[in-house]
């Protein structure tokens, strides 16, 4: 078999040719929670987890707000090595009590196939755009079932985006989330440029749920509602929202935090939005 055929196997997996059915993924201990089935899923939660007490606080906000996802960074991969990277272990267990105490299930993101192990009471891991390539995770993260949320990376294409998604299902998982979180361009106004189109193009082009980080796409706040209502319009199936109890004093990306009040007023927004993409349907 050539190298060409075998590309092509692999382009299939994600192809809505050889799955013509949406795929649908069922989330935490009581597989209650679907996502790809034509609602709309909102995770929330601060970009890093800095204590028991701001994860809780902030958990009991955003599930009180309406989210359906505890999200929390136990593990930062931070661009310089000198700002907070997250507790680490210590913050996958705060995360985990959080989710438990709120009733929601959690997302976390992963970077070293080594922590696999630390993420057994996590319903999702989150795969980071710088990690989007790291092919020996990806390919670790397809020997186990547990539902997978990938990042698409600032400078990569669609394309590449589905293929870093291959490495996850040819192992056997065919868990995968696919999320839009922005890309680098020449625009300096924003911390990225929020790839509307990718939404649209992967719905033609995949089975897999895609889901829209407007957080990380425009490190603004005030931004944040208007392109992630954008993302819900081009038809998005959920999206991923940072949130923190007191923005003004987070250790990671405050300048892209919702407040509690401010991410309420996103829900319901959101939530417009999705009954007016069900009429439309």
């Amino acid at each position: 078999m050539s190298i060409c055929q075998k590309e092509c196997i692999m382009e299939m997996l994600t192809s809505k040719k050889s799955h013509p059915q949406d795929t649908v993924i069922h989330i935490g201990e009581k597989k209650d929670l679907s996502i790809g089935n034509g609602s709309l899923t909102i995770m929330a939660g601060p970009c890093a987890i800095e204590s028991r007490e701001q994860l809780l606080a902030t958990a009991y906000a955003v599930k009180a707000a309406g989210a359906q996802v505890l999200r929390g960074g136990a593990f930062k991969p931070r661009t310089s090595p000198y700002t907070f990277s997250g507790l680490g272990e210590e913050g996958l267990s705060y995360l985990v009590e959080a989710g438990r105490a709120v009733g929601l299930p959690v997302i976390s993101e992963i970077m070293d196939a080594a922590d696999l192990m630390l993420f057994e009471d996590i319903d999702i891991i989150q795969v980071g755009a710088k990690n989007m390539q790291n092919f020996s995770l990806l390919t670790a993260l397809g020997r186990n079932n547990k539902p997978v949320l990938l990042k698409r990376g600032a400078g990569n294409t669609i394309d590449e985006l589905l293929y870093s998604a291959e490495y996850i299902l040819k192992e056997g998982n065919p868990n995968v989330i696919l999320c839009e979180r922005g890309i680098r361009t020449f625009e300096p106004s924003s911390r990225f440029t929020f790839d509307i189109n990718a939404i649209p193009l992967l719905k033609q082009k995949t089975h897999l749920p895609v889901i829209a980080d407007p957080s990380h796409a425009t490190g603004i706040s005030s931004l944040v509602t208007p392109v992630g209502l954008a993302a819900i319009a081009a038809g998005c199936d959920g999206l991923l929202i940072e949130v923190h109890n007191d923005p003004a004093s987070a250790l990671c990306d405050s300048a892209q935090a919702l407040s509690p009040n401010a991410f309420s007023q996103l829900v319901s927004g959101a939530r417009d939005y999705e009954k007016i993409r069900c009429i439309h349907r």
